[in-house]
């Protein structure tokens, strides 16, 4: 079977729309929850090389399509299987000999046993807005496609549906949230509480954007190298508000210019909402900055929106110190900690 892949009439979140391809796959699914969505996910695979797990596809009744399965590869299959499931589960085999494999740019071929099922409405639209805003997100659903359960938010607080008992959602929800701190997007086969069950977990990368130059703006760089964060550094305020435009709630800006002019970067990310923004400078750089932007119509609230001075107060002397204390802060505020010494806590010691 054949099928042409429609690209999705989605409204894109800014005005050029998301950049990244699972964001926009979120926008889709965001878009289509009221008319009905089906998904299509990998529920086995020998061969195919080594692939990205969270491959996902989502599909209406009438053909539009979002995400992909391995390049492209697998589309006779998995478009109509998406598009079916928007109706109720069922599963496919899929196969490619290796010249096609090759030829979709993976490393070899293979198969793969996948998975197609309805995405309820409240499902599909929390689980498109968390990929959209690139927070964490976990698609579960039993083996045979007849429940499926989302979990998203930084804790996996937020759900929507069920496995189809309490007992297997808190398995479910435990075991997420367990592999969620392994920081690592993954897809796995579960057997919980003697269910088989089908898990898409999404850890979205941070991407630090640092606004000004020089020795602390390297170090920052190193030290989202070493924590496997995309990094990025610019000068100019148009280029850096530019940047800023298309942030992600996963995505991290850090002001070390001191200048009256960037007071705009900082407007924008508070009105926009979306990621850590974070601000260098001295207490008084710092009370200088504040009675400008509250000058400029910023209120209370959305000033402490702004974290700065950026970092947390570990003595830092040198940039390389300086930039591991920026870099703690934003971890602790994204785990939703206020730091401490572990040696003074209380509860779970990690993620």
């Amino acid at each position: 079977m054949s099928a042409v892949t429609v690209p999705p009439s989605v409204p894109p979140t800014d005005s050029a729309g998301p950049a990244d391809p699972r964001r926009r796959l979120g926008a889709a699914l965001r878009a289509w929850a009221d008319e009905g969505v089906g998904v299509v996910r990998v529920l086995d695979r020998h061969g195919l090389g080594s692939v990205e797990s969270g491959q996902l596809l989502a599909a209406t009744a009438g053909g539009a399509t979002a995400g992909l399965l391995y390049l492209g590869a697998l589309d006779p299959i998995a478009v109509p299987l998406a598009t079916a499931s928007v109706t109720g589960p069922r599963t496919r085999e899929a196969h490619l000999g290796k010249q096609a494999g090759v030829a979709a740019g993976l490393a070899c071929g293979g198969g793969a046993t996948l998975l197609g099922h309805p995405l309820p409405a409240a499902a599909a639209a929390l689980l498109g807005t968390a990929l959209e805003r690139a927070v964490p997100a976990a698609l579960l659903a039993t083996v045979d496609g007849a429940a499926a359960l989302v979990l998203t938010g930084p804790a996996l607080d937020q759900t929507s549906g069920s496995l189809g008992s309490a007992d297997l959602d808190r398995a479910a929800v435990d075991t997420t949230r367990r592999l969620l701190r392994r920081g690592v997007t993954t897809t796995e086969r579960l057997d919980l509480t003697g269910a088989d069950v089908l898990l898409d977990l999404w850890v979205p990368v941070p991407s630090l954007l640092i606004v000004g130059s020089g020795a602390l703006g390297e170090a920052l760089r190193a030290q989202a190298a070493v924590l496997g964060w995309g990094a990025r550094e610019v000068t100019g305020l148009d280029e850096a508000r530019a940047a800023l435009a298309e942030f992600s709630d996963a995505d991290i800006a850090v002001l070390l210019d001191h200048a009256p002019a960037f007071d705009a970067l900082l407007i924008d990310g508070v009105r926009r909402g979306r990621g850590f923004i974070g601000a260098l400078g001295s207490r008084h750089t710092q009370a200088q900055r504040r009675e400008r932007l509250l000058a400029a119509g910023l209120t209370e609230d959305e000033l402490r929106m702004i974290h700065g001075p950026v970092g947390l107060d570990l003595g830092a002397r040198t940039p390389a110190e300086t930039a591991v204390s920026i870099v703690a802060e934003v971890i602790a505020v994204r785990a939703g900690r206020r730091a401490s010494a572990l040696g003074d806590a209380v509860g779970r010691i990690g993620g």
